[in-house]
């Protein structure tokens, strides 16, 4: 980054960059392709922590928030160094094949989420015809990872100060708000239905209901249960 800065990207060869950092230029091959995939170092691994933290979602979480902790990595992997961070942002706004590299990156966590969001519709939710959930996926996956380039960017332009991670909440909470309908109960695979019923003795009634049963179903069977032992 320091060469960047004082040679320019394009002027900078591998053999200065090796040179500085004291190792031989195979050296330099044997972990970078090239200079470019040097300035994004993290975004392979980043994408398998994203994708760890799909696979190992809570059956209860949404899959919305499930998708905003997934990109949650990659804003962690720029705040673990901000003043690096903020040198490369400056440095791909500047070069035209960085952006395009770095936009690239932003395709394959779009791909990611989709995929997961895609698992995990509400089929009693909506509806519209079922083709229409490709688009819808793809449509929220890319309004969450939007939401966090937005954020991320605004942070870098303010040299990475302030609390990145209370304004991404903030910013997911309006994705959510906005594309949360018919996504969330892809995992559970039985209907929301509440049952509820009185023991042979005694006078205990016990009710079971989803978690996000509508408080006025519960009432309601609970009600019919009370007039059926009266």
């Amino acid at each position: 980054m320091e060469l960047f800065a004082t040679k320019g990207y394009e002027a900078t060869t591998v053999d200065e960059i090796a040179a500085t950092a004291g190792v031989a230029r195979r050296t330099f091959f044997r972990h970078f392709r090239s200079k470019e995939e040097a300035i994004f170092p993290d975004h392979d691994d980043t994408l398998v922590r994203a994708e760890a933290v799909l696979n190992a979602a809570p059956a209860h979480e949404h899959p919305l928030d499930t998708v905003c902790r997934g990109i949650k990595e990659v804003m962690r992997m720029y705040a673990a160094q901000p003043e690096i961070s903020v040198q490369r942002y400056k440095l791909t706004r500047e070069v035209p094949t960085l952006r395009e590299a770095e936009i690239a990156s932003v395709a394959r966590y779009e791909r990611l989420f989709t995929r997961y969001l895609l698992g995990h519709f509400d089929e009693h939710a909506h509806d519209d015809d079922a083709n229409d959930d490709p688009l819808l996926a793809e449509v929220a996956a890319s309004a969450v990872v939007t939401a966090h380039n937005h954020v991320l960017r605004r942070w870098l332009r303010a040299g990475g100060q302030g609390d990145v991670e209370t304004q991404l909440d903030h910013a997911f909470a309006i994705v959510r708000k906005t594309f949360g309908t018919g996504i969330g109960a892809g995992r559970e695979t039985a209907p929301r239905t509440t049952s509820a019923s009185a023991l042979t003795q005694g006078e205990v009634l016990v009710t079971v209901t989803r978690t996000d049963t509508p408080l006025d179903e519960v009432m309601r069977a609970i009600e019919q249960a009370l007039k059926g032992r009266a």
